[in-house]
């Protein structure tokens, strides 16, 4: 299996912290956002690399991040040469150009470069090869503006899922999902076929929507709590409570 980490917008809504500095780079307890998110990669069995996606403007901060430290399994920075928010290819986009780059044909764990969690991927990852199919990972949220900016789902009795919305205006479900997924190899090529249906190729959550229609998909009930860093507020909270949250 490999990682792929999804780190190429632009992160304006963070301005000015992120004008010169990419948002998983940001500092975050003894590190940065981007070494919170590897290091819970890193325990995880079986992963052969971390591929992570970059804009063009940023590719160099990322590629020297990765030379500087010291990591259990490869790390290696595509970068998908856009410039600005105008010209960036989103975040399926984004899978599918590291896809293609990559010539993947392992089963991919992927993920946004800006939430932060508190829980383990290990017991997420043996929840997937026991279920041998595509996966997402959920948790109960008690708002409705928070079920409104993720993926909401509906799940039998065994969490195979059996309808998946997008940033919907009226949820169906407190079943949100987080910006978490397992593919398996056979899927990857149909990232490319849902871009040419000309779907939407910016949040990550548009994918798997589209794909639980087509393939059986498993919904994995994560323990914990996850942080989507998307403004200076939600940054502050994070980073002043860092020790408390996740104890290091």
């Amino acid at each position: 299996m490999k990682a792929l980490i999804l780190a190429a917008g632009y992160a304006t809504r963070l301005y000015p912290l992120t004008r010169d500095v990419p948002k998983a780079l940001l500092p975050l307890g003894p590190g940065t956002i981007l070494d919170h998110i590897v290091r819970k990669v890193e325990r995880v069995s079986g992963i052969s690399e971390i591929v992570l996606v970059s804009n063009h403007r940023f590719a160099s901060a990322f590629r020297a991040w990765a030379e500087s430290g010291e990591f259990c399994v490869p790390v290696r920075v595509l970068d998908d040469g856009s410039t600005h928010e105008g010209n960036r290819l989103g975040a399926v986009g984004d899978m599918a150009f590291a896809v293609k780059k990559m010539g993947m044909e392992e089963d991919l764990l992927v993920m946004a470069g800006d939430n932060v969690f508190t829980f383990e991927l290990q017991e997420y990852v043996d929840f997937y090869y026991k279920r041998q199919c595509d996966c997402i990972l959920v948790q109960p949220m008690e708002h409705t503006e928070d079920l409104q900016r993720v993926g909401v789902v509906q799940l039998d009795e065994g969490d195979t899922v059996l309808s998946f919305e997008e940033k919907p205006a009226h949820p169906r479900t407190n079943l949100g999902v987080l910006a978490v997924y397992i593919y398996r190899k056979d899927t990857l090529p149909l990232i490319g076929e849902y871009l040419n249906e000309g779907n939407q190729p910016d949040a990550p959550g548009y994918f798997p929507e589209w794909l639980c229609q087509r393939k059986e998909m498993a919904a994995y009930r994560a323990r914990g709590t996850s942080y989507d860093i998307g403004t200076p507020e939600a940054y502050r909270e994070v980073t002043e409570n860092y020790a408390a949250l996740f104890g290091n």
